[in-house]
């Protein structure tokens, strides 16, 4: 299922599959004193070794009948969870693993959970597939690398994890094995997985806080566990584990363009920051997850495989569970950097009079007809500008085939503008009207640029 971001999907769970692989740099801020940290660690973690596994003929830890009711709810929760993008390889079939994951540790491929008994997931009980959920621990007894975001799916219920097992075993079987992954060392010994978890994994099924409504509830039920919107909108620390003291305070990471190079993007912040979703109304949290627009954003880059091949098959009762809750999150920003100098914000506000206002306006409030809202748009003031170059340089990488409702497509300016007059447009738009956001500078589009 999808990874802690290391990694994103891009396609449609009805449609042709087609993949974008991306790695997480959070954790790249990593230095020497760390380096040798860890392998301080995976030394101490030799003595971990395998867990003991669980025997193929373990009993379930709940009895389930398999439906149809039950089917069709896993098939749903697996879209909730999007499993099929993180477990589908380029031209491969759903479910069938082999994607690869560029990792700042090195290459991990995604297993195939197809119900094939050899080198699938057809073998494995309910109890060795919620273990592997839960505790992040194969039918081997295996550590599993927390590329798996085993760290959140560890809060779903014994209930939705049967339903999701329950689907998977009605998918077509594959009989496929990847290739191996290719890790640097230390981080080839899964034994110091055994320790990582020590320090940074708290096993668990979400507790509902009963200060709260049911609605929020099951907001923060999917946000935290199946959704795992951390994995992407969470800095990491460099070990790669996510800083909850900044939870979904946004985060960068790298994602495979049409041309094969990587690329950064930050995600947004997601919470109610004047910089993140402060802005945003529960309908337009919901009218984006669903249809991919509203008035400040439009699906592009990264995010539209999350919408694509999940957010847009929540149900709607989920959809504004999920708005509550990030509505609720307390306002916390990564700062932005100061503001560009007078001189560069005025040739910014030219340049965008020319090139950006017929669509965006010069109120920067966008139009229903041609473009987003650029006041108040979290991506626009992202601690990071990496997304917002990108939608500069080369224009947004919109849904094929288009969603319902959907902006023209923007042309890029990668061609036609100088790096110097890209980022002054974007220190432009990062300070006008309101927004937070700080300067651009010429070497950040030119890191940008293939």
């Amino acid at each position: 299922m999808r990874s802690m971001r290391y990694f994103q999907w891009s396609g449609q769970c009805d449609g042709p599959l087609r993949v974008v692989e991306s790695k997480n740099v959070n954790a790249s801020r990593r230095n020497a004193a760390g380096r040798l940290y860890l392998i301080v660690v995976v030394i101490v973690g030799l003595g971990v070794g395998k867990v003991t596994p669980l025997s193929a003929a373990a009993g379930n830890p709940e009895t389930v009948a398999d439906d149809g009711a039950v089917v069709v709810q896993g098939q749903y929760l697996a879209a909730v969870g999007n499993c099929i993008s993180c477990h589908t390889r380029p031209d491969g079939e759903p479910f069938s693993g082999g994607l690869r994951f560029e990792t700042d540790f090195g290459t991990i491929f995604s297993s195939n959970i197809t119900p094939d008994v050899e080198t699938g997931i057809g073998a494995w009980t309910r109890a060795q597939f919620l273990r592997s959920m839960r505790e992040g621990v194969d039918a081997k007894g295996e550590h599993l690398y927390p590329a798996f975001p085993y760290t959140a799916f560890t809060k779903v219920t014994d209930a939705d994890l049967n339903a999701i097992f329950a689907y998977l075993e009605t998918v077509p079987a594959v009989r496929y094995r990847g290739p191996s992954n290719d890790l640097t060392f230390p981080f080839n010994r899964r034994a110091m997985i055994g320790v990582w978890k020590a320090i940074y994994f708290e096993p668990g099924v979400y507790q509902p806080d009963s200060m709260r409504s049911e609605e929020w509830n099951r907001g923060a039920y999917l946000v935290q566990g199946l959704a795992h919107c951390g994995g992407c909108h969470t800095p990491r620390n460099f070990l790669g584990a996510e800083r909850q003291d900044w939870a979904l305070t946004g985060a960068i990471y790298q994602d495979r363009v049409q041309t094969g190079k990587y690329r950064d993007w930050s995600a947004v912040n997601l919470t109610s920051a004047p910089s993140g979703l402060g802005p945003w109304s529960l309908d337009d949290i919901a009218g984006y997850l669903e249809k991919g627009i509203n008035n400040y954003a439009s699906a592009y880059g990264p995010m539209v495989e999350v919408i694509m091949n999940s957010t847009r098959h929540f149900n709607t009762a989920d959809l504004r569970a999920v708005s509550v809750y990030l509505k609720s999150l307390a306002p916390k920003a990564q700062t932005g950097g100061l503001s560009a100098t007078d001189d560069v914000l005025t040739t910014g506000e030219y340049l965008y009079t020319i090139h950006c206002a017929t669509c965006h306006l010069e109120t920067g409030r966008g139009s229903s007809a041609l473009g987003p809202s650029l006041q108040g748009n979290p991506v626009v003031q992202a601690f990071d500008p990496a997304s917002l170059i990108n939608v500069i340089a080369y224009g947004p990488r919109l849904p094929n085939p288009p969603l319902p409702a959907q902006w023209q497509p923007m042309e890029a300016y990668a061609v036609k503008l100088a790096d110097e007059e890209i980022a002054a447009i974007a220190s432009f738009v990062r300070r006008a009207w309101g927004n937070q956001g700080g300067a651009v500078t010429a070497n950040q589009v030119a890191k940008q640029i293939d």
